[in-house]
């Protein structure tokens, strides 16, 4: 595009003026290459300069990777060979330079090294193209439920309510005496878990609402699905059901994979070729498939009967799956994308709407392949008594969740959502294995390093 906005065809352009950082310069006596990334697209641009042609062609020639140069040189097209044009370098200027000590030398470098370099590695192939593909979902998300006529709302960060109820939280104070009633809130303040709860108030005025922000959880958890701060997408839907928020979750799901796979061919292609090659067969499975519906009972006698060894092989009724259990569900028994449905209520949250068999709850989790659990969900208990009788039975302090409450009291409906870890739907959709890997800077126990 032109700087007067107007669009340029490949073949219109003569010079053109680009800038960058050197990811390779293959310097020869007269004749030398560079590949250079300017950060707008996931390729190198191959910039050919020349001794006839450059004036500071020696000094350009010494460049290394991931130093910072302006080009201006004519625009070439070549379809003939391995990248569809080239740059003819007339003027080549150094920005910013970058001597032999950059880390990011032209060799493989572990997801563990690069870990300990945070804020260089987007500079790399694989990260520029995770965090390419993060931006991208990002708008898919908000692309999804702004055309559903759903209305974004932020929830606050700092909360005086735990909406799991698990109590693994980070406090937030101004003292050191844990005088709470002296802090700064005159109450123990937390960062949120969860937006659902705050979410479910505007639902009860806007219908539907999505929130997708910051969340934390104080878990001492050193796994590769686990950070103490991660985004979450919450959606809550008034006059609506279990079934309802589950074919909302479907839609949403194909959507997202839709549109990065029309956004980021380059981006997948490359993860399909270095990290999963089984990636896109997969989200193409998904795309097209049609979500299961399979109580979480039956699941349990599935199992149960499997004619294989699990790590854990204790299964019974009211047990939470594992991992394995979800994912032998999802790829040996149903081979594809498949709703849990129908929890025992003991091992659901205290929102979870009660089912009249008295067992169980309309909660749902949602199995992918190569996964496990991607999205949980529930129709939430609109019942003012019900809920208060569930809330006395786990010892809350329903004090503080009198404004919840009142959601109930006043007009309430019945009401149903889902959350989705941000990061894990970036791992699904990159075929990434470690949460640390799909967010820029990971805050995990004992790493706060940027």
């Amino acid at each position: 595009m032109a700087k007067d906005g107007t669009t340029l065809e490949l073949d219109q352009l003569d010079f053109v003026q680009l800038q960058g950082w050197v990811r390779t310069n293959r310097a020869g006596k007269n004749v030398s290459f560079i590949a250079l990334n300017d950060g707008t697209f996931f390729k190198n641009a191959q910039i050919v300069y020349s001794s006839d042609t450059l004036s500071n062609y020696a000094e350009v020639a010494k460049y290394l990777t991931g130093t910072a140069i302006s080009v201006v040189g004519k625009f070439v097209l070549t379809p003939e060979a391995s990248q569809p044009f080239e740059i003819q370098a007339t003027e080549i200027n150094l920005e910013g330079e970058c001597d032999s000590t950059y880390p990011l030398q032209k060799k493989r470098h572990t997801f563990e090294y690069l870990r300990e370099i945070g804020h260089l590695r987007p500079r790399t192939n694989t990260f520029s193209a995770v965090f390419r593909v993060r931006s991208v979902l990002a708008m898919a998300i908000h692309q999804f439920f702004q055309d559903q006529g759903f209305v974004y709302v932020h929830t606050p960060i700092i909360t005086g309510a735990d909406a799991e109820g698990a109590g693994e939280t980070f406090t937030v104070t101004t003292r050191e005496d844990g005088n709470y009633e002296e802090d700064f809130f005159g109450k123990h303040a937390s960062l949120t878990v969860s937006g659902q709860l705050q979410a479910e108030a505007y639902a009860m005025a806007f219908r539907d609402i999505y929130t997708f922000g910051p969340t934390f959880r104080a878990e001492n958890s050193n796994t590769t699905t686990h950070a103490a701060e991660f985004w979450m997408i919450e959606p809550e839907m008034a006059f609506a059901d279990l079934e309802y928020s589950m074919d909302v979750i479907e839609d949403m799901l194909k959507y997202c994979i839709n549109y990065v796979m029309e956004m980021c061919p380059e981006e997948l292609a490359f993860f399909n070729e270095r990290i999963d090659t089984s990636l896109l067969e997969r989200l193409e499975h998904v795309r097209t498939s049609s979500f299961k519906r399979l109580p979480y009972t039956e699941a349990i006698e599935i199992l149960k009967n499997a004619d294989v060894k699990f790590e854990n092989n204790n299964i019974y009724w009211g047990m939470d799956l594992n991992t394995e259990h979800e994912r032998y569900i999802t790829e040996k028994v149903v081979k594809g994308p498949t709703f849990l449905i129908d929890y025992p209520e003991e091992i659901k949250a205290f929102y979870m709407r009660r089912n009249d068999d008295g067992k169980t709850v309309a909660a749902c989790d949602l199995l992918v392949p190569g996964v496990g659990e991607l999205v949980g969900g529930s129709q939430r208990e609109e019942r003012l008594d019900i809920l208060e009788k569930k809330m006395e039975s786990l010892s809350m302090n329903t004090e503080g969740y009198q404004w919840y409450l009142d959601l109930r009291r006043y007009g309430g409906c019945q009401h149903a959502g889902f959350g989705l870890g941000f990061e894990r739907l970036v791992m699904y959709i990159t075929g990434m294995e470690n949460i640390r890997d799909v967010i820029p800077f990971a805050r995990t126990p004992r790493n706060l390093n940027f």
